[in-house]
């Protein structure tokens, strides 16, 4: 077991920092965890699958934060295609976990909520288990799959009790995330904390449009996300659709920006309703090319329909585009209210016609999209900065370590330079 003999700002104590759903340093919100936590102090191991096209490296050490990664094939097929997914996934976990050794903290990111097997060997030798809920497993179940409250459904949710119970603190992104760990995961409200998602401004910052981008149209429409059957692709591509049939305006290029297990899918139905020639999709494209697109983009698209998940869940590309000064389009959910505010224009859920006619409404009138950008960047630079984030996460930590003073609620985090891989 691991001993308690450590200086208060976290200086000497391990991290564990498990992720299945993304590679890090690609997961963003887990790199800018992993880089907070480092800055406070702590040594921080990260266990996640490898990268296709980057991230590949079995182990690195980046910037400080040591990364163990493991082959994993992505599901297909279903629910089935998923249960072999998390079953390779947790083999590779356990096994990295006895290689990093014994831990202070072990912080598993959901989904899957099964991460908590992964740690049982390193709880009995004494880590606290932090549960990082960035999806709320069982809504997201009913929103991917046309199942019902079968007993998939039910399992899911039995595992998601199992992992409230075995958290000793839950980060939640938002408020919505925190009334379910309370109300349905049984938390003491003291022991969940929000922590919120949000870009770093530093990352993106603007640079001089290129009109070249719009494809010889006065306007550049753009999404940027996962491309998942959740993520509502298919509604905005419905929604450009009738933006050329029923409001006559072709005056427009779009651009896709992203991957995911519907990306070919997504393709496929713009080629059906014939929107080759103004549809672009690019996959994942390194920053400098994402920073290109969203300073280009005259108004930016958040088409996640209604569903259990979206209503209650923040959305990583609105926030990014706010702190890019872009306008949004988006569906009238809970949070993306919560998040956007007056930096976006809502359409009556999944209403494809009307979220169309915000497009068009707001490609005829230019001041307001500069207004909107500019209460986009206010937000993303006041409330929702990572910088209120860090605090809220090392608050975390040291109620996970029943030690409230290890390490300050509030006040600047220390930023070092970057350093390269090695």
């Amino acid at each position: 077991m691991l001993g308690n003999e450590v200086s208060g700002d976290g200086t000497g104590r391990r991290a564990l920092i498990l992720v299945e759903n993304l590679s890090v340093p690609f997961d963003r919100r887990v790199w800018q965890e992993c880089t907070t936590l480092r800055d406070a102090g702590w040594d921080v191991h990260v266990i996640c699958p490898q990268g296709e096209k980057r991230d590949t490296e079995p182990e690195a050490v980046i910037d400080g934060v040591r990364i163990h990664r493991y082959p994993l094939r992505a599901a297909t097929g279903g629910p089935a295609g998923y249960l072999q997914e998390y079953g390779s996934a947790l083999w590779h976990t356990a096994r990295l976990a006895r290689k990093v050794g014994p831990v202070h903290v072990v912080h598993a990111c959901n989904p899957p909520d099964l991460l908590f097997l992964a740690a049982r060997r390193l709880r009995r030798l004494g880590a606290r288990f932090v549960f990082d809920q960035h999806d709320l497993v069982p809504e997201l179940y009913l929103s991917r799959f046309d199942r019902g409250k079968d007993l998939l459904y039910r399992a899911v949710c039995a595992v998601e009790r199992r992992t409230y119970r075995a958290a000793d603190i839950v980060l939640a992104t938002n408020e919505s995330y925190k009334d379910v760990a309370v109300t349905r995961g049984g938390k003491r409200p003291e022991d969940v904390f929000v922590v919120r998602s949000a870009p770093q401004v530093e990352r993106f910052q603007p640079v001089p449009a290129e009109p070249e981008l719009k494809r010889g149209k006065p306007h550049l429409l753009c999404y940027l996300g996962v491309m998942g059957p959740q993520d509502g692709v298919d509604y905005a591509l419905r929604a450009l659709a009738k933006l050329r049939d029923e409001f006559g305006r072709t005056d427009w290029h779009a651009v896709f920006v992203g991957s995911g297990d519907a990306f070919d899918a997504m393709v496929e139905l713009s080629r059906e309703l014939g929107l080759t020639e103004q549809v672009q999709f690019t996959g994942r494209v390194p920053d400098a090319d994402l920073l290109r697109y969203l300073s280009t983009a005259d108004v930016c698209l958040s088409p996640d329909p209604r569903n259990p998940l979206n209503d209650v869940s923040t959305m990583n590309k609105v926030l990014e585009y706010m702190a890019m000064g872009r306008p949004i389009v988006s569906f009238d959910l809970k949070e993306a209210r919560v998040s956007a505010g007056d930096a976006a224009v809502y359409a009556p859920a999944n209403d494809e016609a009307r979220f169309a006619e915000l497009i068009t409404e707001l490609l005829d009138d230019p001041d307001k999209r500069a207004r909107m950008g500019k209460i986009g960047q206010e937000r993303i630079g006041g409330q929702l900065s990572w910088r209120n984030s860090q605090a809220s996460l090392l608050a975390a930590y040291a109620a996970a370590c029943r030690d409230r003073n290890a390490v300050p609620a509030s006040g600047p985090v220390r930023t070092r330079k970057k350093r390269q891989r090695s």
